[in-house]
């Protein structure tokens, strides 16, 4: 099992990036998947979840900026974050889901992470 993001970087308060997290080694489609966030030296926070069918949840947080997708033709999750915020800083990882609205990092798979920093 191997999940691989992609599409961090530096961006401006107002900017955009999509993060993309490339899936391997288990049959993608039969997951839900999750988008989770983590600042240096504080807790992993939940971000995102799309469901098998397609249903998506999202904190309060990021609501109304981030949309998360998947394409299960090409094995990918992804999450577009628009109008992002100095406080949208952190390392994102994509995982399996293990539970709804949560994040575990002991439990499921998890990629490596992308960072994202947003300033001016």
């Amino acid at each position: 099992v191997q999940l691989v993001e992609s599409g961090g970087g530096l961006v401006q308060p107002g900017g955009s990036l999509r993060l993309s997290c490339a899936a391997s080694g288990f049959t993608f489609s039969d997951y839900a998947m999750t988008w989770a966030r983590q600042v240096s030296g504080k807790e992993l926070e939940w971000v995102s979840m799309i469901y098998r069918d397609g249903s998506t949840y999202y904190a309060d947080s990021v609501k109304g900026r981030f949309t998360v997708s998947r394409d299960n033709a090409k094995n990918t999750l992804y999450l577009q974050m628009n109008n992002l915020k100095p406080e949208d800083t952190a390392v994102y990882y994509c995982a399996t889901a293990t539970g709804h609205e949560m994040v575990d990092r002991d439990r499921g798979a998890w990629g490596q992470g992308t960072q994202v920093t947003v300033s001016s």
